[in-house]
């Protein structure tokens, strides 16, 4: 009588970088360095592309209502774009999407980094027929560096050691004005997405130095 062969499990071995929750709330929180711009009205938007297209790289985001009923959905609110020293708030539940502002998403020669972008591009398609060019994905990104974790929270917390607060993540985006809080908040994740991204391009950040550098077990 012949038993079946036991199939053999093998163990890979791999480096990663990523990071705990609990680490992250130990960290000082990330304070926005430069100015605050609130677009909240068409006449303002190729004032505020004209200062966006004197730097050559900006970071990106949106914020959207956050849904509380079933069935419910929002368009997006707001569009997020700053530079190293000012970020651009555009209320776009109030803008829309004006042709200089359309015409700064479609320049190809203009890095835009974001995280998550093919969410926020399906959000401003839904508002105009815009076709984004010069953008850089995160995601996509980091895996050059051997980091696992996706969410800008903790890509941000493994580069700079500092937290970024979620708190108004689920606030609402159609306020009638945003709150102090809010703004922060919304400034602060365009400009990291940016910071991450120049930080790695310039060589500042060496995989196997990093102390969030250990050690994956996977069985097969």
């Amino acid at each position: 009588m012949h038993l079946p062969a036991k199939s053999a499990t093998f163990a890979a071995v791999m480096y990663v970088v990523s990071i705990d929750k609990q680490e992250i709330n130990q960290m000082p929180v990330v304070t926005f360095p430069g100015r605050i711009h609130i677009i909240d009205a068409i006449s303002q938007v190729k004032s505020a592309v004209a200062a966006l297209r004197s730097s050559s790289i900006a970071g990106f985001d949106t914020e959207t209502r956050p849904n509380f009923k079933r069935g419910e959905r929002h368009k997006v609110a707001l569009l997020q774009l700053s530079t190293n020293t000012d970020a651009f708030l555009i209320r776009l539940n109030k803008t829309g999407i004006p042709t200089p502002l359309k015409q700064y998403l479609e320049d190809p020669d203009i890095i835009k980094v974001g995280l998550s972008t093919t969410d926020d591009f399906h959000q401003l398609t839904g508002l105009c027929d815009v076709h984004p060019a010069g953008f850089v994905e995160l995601q996509q990104l980091v895996k050059e560096y051997n980091i696992t974790d996706m969410s800008l929270q903790k890509i941000y917390a493994i580069l700079f050691q500092q937290k970024i607060s979620k708190g108004q993540q689920l606030t609402n985006w159609e306020a009638p004005t945003l709150t102090e809080a809010q703004q922060r908040y919304a400034a602060i994740d365009a400009w990291a997405c940016m910071r991450i991204y120049q930080h790695l391009q310039a060589g500042a950040f060496i995989p196997e130095q990093s102390p969030y550098w250990h050690e994956l077990v996977e069985e097969q």
